[in-house]
């Protein structure tokens, strides 16, 4: 057997795809910032008992302490009697198509949300995924599948809701 890497090393070598992972679960780059190092902070202090397999306890607590997160009642919203100043414009055209899929993920429930990271992006199987969620296998099925209706219904994915673009020839008039 192979010696445990040394915390800092852990670190060094995985934080890029943990980060990756926080930043899908939050869609905030402070807040994806904030989880991962208070998973990597909880995993310091039990760092002589994870020697088997520290990625794994890891993204345990890395899912535990987001979902302890959204369980509490305040969400850092306060209610104000003016609404903040208008955005810059519709991103979306901007951005391209990337940003249809991120905007259905927002609307997804949290546990959802993280059943489909862990599923589809951490490609993790559902006894993995059953196994950091704390949940049953018939659990994150039942997520899975109800997340995936969604996400087939959601306007913002919809083929036949999307805008023509420029380099589509379809959506160009002939000037003749």
């Amino acid at each position: 057997m192979g010696e445990t890497p040394d915390f800092d090393e852990f670190v060094a070598a995985r934080s890029g795809a943990l980060l990756r992972t926080s930043y899908l679960l939050t869609h905030d780059h402070g807040l994806a910032e904030d989880l991962l190092q208070t998973s990597l902070t909880k995993a310091w202090f039990a760092w002589g008992r994870i020697a088997d397999s520290p990625e794994a306890y890891v993204r345990k607590v890395l899912f535990n302490t987001y979902a302890t997160w959204w369980r509490r009642k305040w969400n850092g919203e306060h209610a104000t009697d003016e609404l903040p100043e208008a955005g810059s414009g519709d991103l979306t055209e901007a951005s391209g198509e990337g940003i249809d899929l991120w905007s259905a993920m927002e609307r997804l429930p949290r546990r959802q949300r993280a059943v489909v990271v862990l599923r589809y992006f951490e490609d993790l199987t559902e006894t993995q995924t059953a196994e950091i969620l704390g949940c049953s296998v018939g659990t994150v099925k039942s997520q899975c599948s109800k997340a995936l209706a969604k996400l087939r219904i959601d306007p913002a994915l919809a083929t036949e809701t999307r805008r023509p673009s420029a380099t589509d020839p379809a959506s160009r008039k002939d000037a003749s």
